[in-house]
């Protein structure tokens, strides 16, 4: 099948071949793009978790606070895990809201 690059094209198609109104294709289709995106945050907040062995950005302060953790060579996984759960917490509100 040749590329399909016009958005109304393409919802047609959908619409048609998955027997899907127009209207809901946008919907299944932001859903799908938010579960996905979900995961993939989930993916990397478990990594930095484990390298820690922490399970939220609190634990990750509690060891700054201890001095458990040196800031140099962690700093940059800190703001990546506080920015990801930022992000996982809002795609989760805009997945509620969309049920």
């Amino acid at each position: 099948m040749e590329m399909i690059r016009e958005e109304k094209a393409l919802t047609q198609i959908l619409a048609h071949e998955l027997s899907i109104p127009k209207e809901e294709i946008f919907f299944f289709a932001a859903k799908a793009l938010l579960e996905k995106n979900l995961l993939q945050i989930n993916s990397k907040i478990l990594s930095i978790a484990g390298k820690y062995k922490i399970a939220s950005i609190y634990e990750f302060e509690e060891l700054y606070k201890k001095g458990l953790v040196e800031e140099e060579g962690s700093w940059e996984d800190f703001q990546a895990f506080d920015h990801l759960e930022y992000k996982r917490d809002k795609i989760k509100e805009i997945l509620k809201s969309l049920s």
